[in-house]
């Protein structure tokens, strides 16, 4: 028999894979920076028996069904919304994730977004840049603080309470909504579970950490941006399908609410022409919430160690349940 087949749908480094190299046939899509086209993906799962995946791979019933070899998905991200898991489980493929080695990254960028929009820093340094700095004025550029307000967390997870733990160094009052009470948080971080609408209403910085799932589908649309106050600063790290951005934007522009950074958007890479780009209380970063050099490579190993695992017939170390 031949070595099992693995196919990898970006360009990771040489020696994050040298481990599967040296058991396994691998084959990988020969960019890093493009996805690897739809035909492709179909063509290379059907013989593979193990796939390592990103965010923007779909892996729905299409695939996993002319598929009868696969056996285990291994995607690089904590979220698996691209994977049809049901499906998987239908067709006895594994889905892997890569929980916990992100959180402290994701966190750090998550409130770094949230300090950057409040200060309006992207916009000072381009001020600078662009020798549009003359002198000194009582109001040049000013934003607002974020010390001794309230923050409002959407998906006490993980990465939530982290993001909760900084906020507290900020002596922040923290609230949070979750699908389900995290008494956890409220005993370490003294936060403050309350209703969505509540939530929403009281936060002087709403921050959504919530996972994509058919009830957090566009939760922040019309009415939500309607109940914050006017002087809220809505931050979203978690995925973008969960807001309507045409509700967002019509928010922004009529002063509903006062800023957004955005690290995520429903559609990525986002159009540069799209209309919450050209908008200059919008923070938008390119999807970077775990991008540090050591954080990609432990996401990129763990996904190695499950595909090494589930092909040697061990359990895998992060499977999603």
């Amino acid at each position: 028999m031949g070595r099992p087949y693995v196919f990898i749908t970006r360009q990771l480094p040489d020696d994050v894979v040298a481990p599967l190299c040296d058991k396994y046939h691998v084959n990988m899509w020969p960019h890093e920076d493009i996805a690897v086209p739809r035909d492709v993906l179909l063509e290379e799962a059907s013989k593979a028996e193990a796939l390592i995946t990103m965010l923007s791979d779909r892996i729905d019933e299409e695939l996993l069904k002319q598929s009868p070899k696969l056996r285990v998905v291994a995607n690089v991200a904590v979220g698996y919304d691209n994977i049809d898991v049901e499906a998987a489980k239908t067709y006895g493929v594994i889905v892997c994730n890569t929980p916990d080695v992100l959180t402290e990254t994701t966190a750090d960028l998550t409130f770094a977004l949230l300090l950057a929009t409040a200060r309006r820093l992207i916009e000072a340094a381009e001020f600078v840049k662009e020798g549009k700095w003359k002198s000194w004025s009582p109001l040049l550029l000013a934003g607002t603080d974020v010390h001794h307000k309230t923050i409002g967390i959407v998906g006490m997870g993980k990465i939530g309470q982290a993001v909760a733990h900084r906020a507290k160094g900020f002596h922040m009052r923290v609230l949070y909504y979750n699908r389900s009470r995290n008494i956890e948080a409220e005993k370490t971080l003294d936060a403050t579970y309350c209703s969505f609408d509540e939530l929403l209403m009281r936060s002087d910085f709403v921050v959504c950490l919530a996972p994509l799932t058919n009830e957090t589908y566009q939760l922040f649309n019309r009415a939500a941006f309607a109940k914050m106050k006017s002087s809220a600063i809505f931050i979203n790290a978690g995925r973008g399908a969960i807001v309507d951005e045409e509700a967002l934007y019509d928010a922004l522009i009529h002063r509903r609410i006062a800023g957004a950074g955005l690290d995520v958007f429903a559609q990525e890479p986002i159009r540069s022409d799209h209309p919450l780009l050209q908008l200059p209380n919008v923070v938008a970063l390119p999807h970077i919430g775990s991008a540090t050099k050591e954080t990609r490579y432990a996401m990129m190993h763990v996904c190695c160690r499950n595909v090494m695992a589930v092909l040697e017939g061990k359990e895998p170390y992060t499977p999603v349940r």
